[in-house]
């Protein structure tokens, strides 16, 4: 007889979201009497958390309608408790106005994962245009183009973002908020700091942690799956904040968005007195509809009363997910970046790619192929911080026959085109160093963490929700406009040839691509692919702590 599969629910409960979002926003805004006089997270489960009375009213009567193991979280943000499925669907069939949502009951739904390529010599440049290829039969007259990247090292990136050996982040903490651990992370991040030449490890910089309830019934996901990503992730800040200290958080739960969910809760909630960290990489997204939703918006309510920043990869696709469409958090887009010899920057676009797959010695043009995520939400209404920056082109979304001005996403990029990604290092189940190309704005975000680690270091208090004051950086030198591309780009910028492996055919990727199958676009100015643009070295790190005093 099959036995009946037994989860662990969240049930959210509903915290004073109007009262929380008005304290977030003064918080967070030059020039109000409130601006960076954040609360403990003890201080905003007191104002802004639901109430004793009501975690317990819950508390009771889930425990009176059978489930077990009920528990109240630090906070009082959610309720826990155990059931058989069939138990728990019955049971919260009906909610009470008490309740904001449920998470851990639904089936898993889709994650963003890191965006990786695998590639050795004479299959990939170590700068653009490094080796260009020439290929049979011609693609409308093109007959070669420039390899991929085998995988910018740090130095290039650093380089390319002004990373400062002044602002090197010391003092600062980020959190990663990740699925998974890597196999022996830290002792691979020595290898690669090596490699990269960059200062080792020190004692206590780098920790990891649970947060949340494990789910009973035992996961039949690899354990390996998400490796590269929490390796990506951790060595993209230490690329660009190498003595920021760094906490990789992995959430349980029962489903993925509760375990994402619960490793984001359990940085916010640290010790009661303050957070774990205030600066937050998040490499992952959640449908833009749901309980999963609703309580992400409580939580970057949460995150930015207590001067929390938290940075949401944008996807990569060309669409909005619940993630990029926060207003209280920072969306972060996509470009794809061609390095020289020297380090010097040749070109950035949006990473928007038309994919052309050569099949029985035929291109066949596949249309819209990878690209960062962003748009117009369909929820959320246009924040002060992005008025008069944001073009009514970008800002205004048709709904229920009413045309409205709402949020845009993303507020900021870097790096994400896995043609010109990262070069990663792991180690294997058998310990030995592996290296490949990952990218994705799963490797952007970690990018900007970083930035603003260093830029954030040796500040009183933290920047805390960051898009209040990067606004008013819009059309200063702190920020490099990202452009399309035009007639006048060079060909062998506007394209790469990707050589053929076990799992693929060769394939030509066109940059840029603003045609079917995108409402995406790059443009002078702020555009949904690329927000406001990507940092500018020490004028992002002067401007943003000049802007924030």
């Amino acid at each position: 007889m099959r036995t009946e599969e037994t989860r662990t629910v969240q049930v959210w409960l509903k915290p004073d979201l109007a009262g929380a979002a008005r304290f977030a926003l003064a918080v967070s805004t030059p020039g109000s009497p409130q601006f960076h006089r954040y609360l403990s997270p003890n201080e905003y489960t007191a104002r802004f958390g639901p109430s004793a009375a009501s975690a317990k009213a819950v508390a009771d009567n889930l425990s009176r309608s059978g489930l077990s193991d009920v528990q109240i979280s630090n906070g009082r943000d959610h309720v826990s408790a155990t059931a058989p499925v069939a138990k728990l669907q019955s049971v919260l069939s009906e909610r009470g106005s008490d309740v904001l949502a449920v998470t851990g009951l639904g089936s898993t739904s889709r994650v963003i994962a890191a965006s990786t390529s695998k590639a050795k010599a004479p299959t990939c440049s170590h700068y653009w245009a490094e080796h260009l290829q020439t290929f049979k039969p011609s693609y409308r007259g093109l007959t070669k183009a420039p390899l991929p990247i085998c995988g910018y090292s740090a130095k290039q990136l650093r380089t390319a973002y002004g990373a400062s050996r002044a602002f090197s982040g010391k003092g600062q903490t980020v959190a990663l908020t990740e699925l998974g651990f890597g196999t022996s992370m830290q002792k691979a991040m020595q290898e690669w700091a090596k490699r990269n030449d960059l200062p080792p490890l020190k004692p206590g910089q780098y920790r990891e942690q649970t947060a949340g309830r494990p789910c009973p019934t035992a996961s039949t996901r690899s354990a390996n799956r998400y490796d590269d990503e929490a390796e990506m992730d951790s060595q993209a800040v230490y690329a660009m904040a190498p003595d920021a200290k760094q906490l990789v958080v992995v959430g349980n739960g029962c489903g993925e968005d509760e375990r994402l969910l619960n490793a984001v809760h359990g940085v916010l909630m640290g010790d009661g007195h303050r957070p774990s960290a205030t600066i937050v990489s998040n490499s992952w997204g959640i449908p833009g509809d749901g309980d999963t939703g609703k309580t992400l918006h409580a939580l970057t309510l949460r995150a930015a009363a207590e001067g929390v920043g938290l940075y949401f990869a944008s996807g990569d696709a060309a669409t909005l997910d619940a993630v990029g469409e926060q207003p209280f958090a920072t969306a972060v887009g996509g470009t794809t970046l061609g390095l020289g010899a020297r380090n010097e920057r040749v070109f950035e676009t949006g990473w928007s790619n038309n994919t052309i797959s050569l099949d029985d010695g035929k291109w066949n043009d596949l249309g819209a192929g990878s690209a960062a995520g962003g748009g117009t939400s369909l929820d959320f209404a246009q924040p002060a911080y992005q008025k008069g920056v944001v073009p009514a082109s970008m800002s205004h979304v048709r709904v229920h026959g009413k045309t409205l001005v709402n949020r845009a996403a993303p507020d900021i990029s870097a790096l994400a085109d896995p043609s010109t990604g990262m070069l990663v290092g792991h180690l294997d189940d058998n310990g030995r160093y592996q290296t490949q190309s990952s990218a994705g704005t799963s490797l952007a975000t970690p990018l900007i963490a970083g930035l603003i680690a260093g830029a954030q270091q040796g500040r009183r208090v933290p920047f805390g929700f960051i898009n209040p004051v990067l606004y008013r950086l819009h059309g200063t030198p702190a920020i490099r406009d990202v452009l399309p591309q035009t007639a006048k780009t060079p060909q062998q910028n506007r394209v790469a040839y990707t050589p053929a492996t076990s799992d693929y055919t060769p394939s030509l990727e066109f940059f840029d691509y603003q045609g079917p199958g995108t409402n995406l676009v790059t443009a002078k100015g702020y555009d949904t692919m690329t927000g406001l643009g990507t940092p500018n070295g020490l004028y992002f790190t002067l401007g943003l702590r000049l802007a924030a005093k």
